[in-house]
């Protein structure tokens, strides 16, 4: 079913048969919950599934696919660099910071040639996808090859230079191939399955090294239970590939160029071949730089996970044992609400949505600072720090795409992108150095009061008309994004 659904753009939308008394489903829920009425009376389909198309469908599975052979590596590799190969904890900490410090900077590349078309007019979104799992996917079996600091770090630069390529050509893609008026959803549905990955990782590698008989804490001479994690993970990565090659349509028909924003004076013309200097000069578009400048102040306050679960650990009194499993309590709140808060936002507004998950968030580094400890404490931190996430990451994605135009699409989930993940490394640096002067409860305390004053600065400025999704034929013109956002 989702092989030939795949091969459309959009979902299917039914059309709306116009009764008394009655609603659209898209509109809200007067023809009953998740319902649409088809035109010959005589069947009914589901709100997610017209909201989400088999395109996004079959990147979910990408990436499901593709998280689990990254996480797998990226929970043996601390202990197999810091264990095995005798790094410092500070040399490893520097190595991974650029590393994805830099993935965040080709980020850029990959949105700018994902807009430029070939000679059939076609964007190239799934091509450079393609090159940046593919990437990925070379790099675990090199990890096999490679016994030295500097070579296992090139190898590592390499496949953050794969995730940085494939991340703007991915959600360009989901947006193109969804309704305006959907997007939440498909985001929310897509973040879900990545999330699902990202629990399932750690959990193979784990049985990996169990089968394999290489223990977790292995010596210089024990290492091959990693090897054998490295080998099975690079046969998964492959796997993501073929099913993005196999299954991800080449180009997405009926696209409306207008749809979600009008081309302005910070866009290339969809005739002109873009510029890598033109993806700045979309922040010329007022609501994509709005955006811009929010999630780069939002992330310049929003302290990294590693740091956070250290706080837990420490301020709630949490067993050394049970450390490892703080990531898959953040994963799980995250996998359950990413759908439902999506199809929220659609409803709600988006930027709303993205701005009170950055309250969820303040709320979470409040229960870390007030007197309260013990396991409960710990379950409620973690269920608010992956409600901060379903509530942030696709719907920001969402909501940048309604301000661009599709011929650019790429190139401006980019620079959002880009500009929040920046954002994010410069406050881990300066979260650590801050630690290490005055101790991890004042500088969270430090950072609460700046979350809490950017917030209320970024309410400020996403104040204004949003972009307004196109509505499909057929259907009333949907609200989902706000007129303004209130301060």
């Amino acid at each position: 079913m989702y092989v030939a659904d795949s091969r459309s753009s959009k979902a299917p939308v039914a059309p709306a048969e116009t009764r008394p008394g009655r609603r659209e489903a898209a509109d809200g829920p007067g023809d009953g919950p998740g319902t649409v009425d088809g035109s010959t009376g005589d069947g009914r389909r589901t709100v997610a599934r017209a909201a989400v198309p088999g395109t996004v469908v079959a990147l979910g599975v990408v990436s499901l696919v593709t998280d689990v052979s990254s996480e797998m590596v990226s929970a043996v590799l601390p202990l197999y660099l810091l264990t095995g190969l005798g790094l410092s904890p500070l040399g490893f900490g520097l190595l991974d910071g650029i590393q994805n410090g830099f993935s965040a900077v080709v980020r850029l590349l990959g949105g700018h040639l994902a807009d430029r078309r070939g000679r059939d007019g076609a964007s190239r979104h799934k091509a450079v996808a393609a090159v940046g799992y593919g990437l990925s996917a070379l790099c675990k079996p090199l990890l096999l090859l490679v016994h030295t600091v500097p070579l296992i770090g090139a190898v590592i630069a390499v496949d953050r230079t794969g995730k940085g390529l494939r991340t703007a050509p991915r959600d360009a893609m989901i947006s193109l191939a969804t309704e305006p008026a959907h997007r939440g959803r498909a985001f929310g549905v897509h973040r879900a399955m990545d999330t699902a990955g990202a629990l399932l990782g750690p959990l193979t590698a784990f049985l990996v090294l169990r089968l394999a008989g290489g223990p977790m804490l292995a010596d210089g001479g024990q290492q091959q239970g990693y090897h054998a994690v490295f080998a099975v993970s690079g046969c998964v990565a492959v796997l993501g590939v073929l099913v993005l090659l196999l299954f991800v349509p080449n180009r997405l028909h009926d696209v409306d160029p207008s749809s979600g924003a009008a081309p302005s004076s910070g866009a290339a013309p969809s005739d002109a071949r873009p510029r890598l200097r033109d993806g700045l000069a979309l922040l010329r578009i007022p609501g994509l730089r709005r955006l811009t400048v929010c999630a780069v102040l939002l992330g310049l306050t929003t302290v990294s996970d590693s740091f956070l679960y250290l706080l837990v650990q420490r301020r709630l009194g949490l067993s050394v044992e049970y450390f490892p499993l703080l990531p898959l309590g953040t994963a799980g709140a995250f996998l359950l609400l990413a759908v439902p808060l999506g199809a929220l936002a659609d409803r709600i507004g988006r930027r709303r949505l993205f701005l009170a998950g950055h309250g969820v968030l303040l709320l979470a580094y409040g229960l870390l600072l007030s007197p309260l400890d013990g396991p409960a404490a710990v379950v409620c931190v973690l269920l608010l720090h992956g409600s901060f996430y379903a509530a942030t990451d696709g719907v920001l994605a969402a909501a940048a795409a309604d301000t661009v135009p599709a011929e650019r699409r790429g190139a401006g989930l980019a620079l959002v992108g880009t500009g929040q993940a920046l954002a994010r490394f410069a406050c881990s640096l300066a979260f650590g150095a801050l630690w290490s002067a005055v101790g991890g409860t004042t500088a969270l305390t430090w950072s609460a009061l700046a979350l809490a004053g950017c917030v209320t600065g970024a309410a400020f400025v996403l104040r204004g008309p949003a972009a307004a999704p196109v509505a499909a034929p057929g259907e009333p013109a949907p609200t989902t994004d706000d007129s303004e956002v209130p301060s």
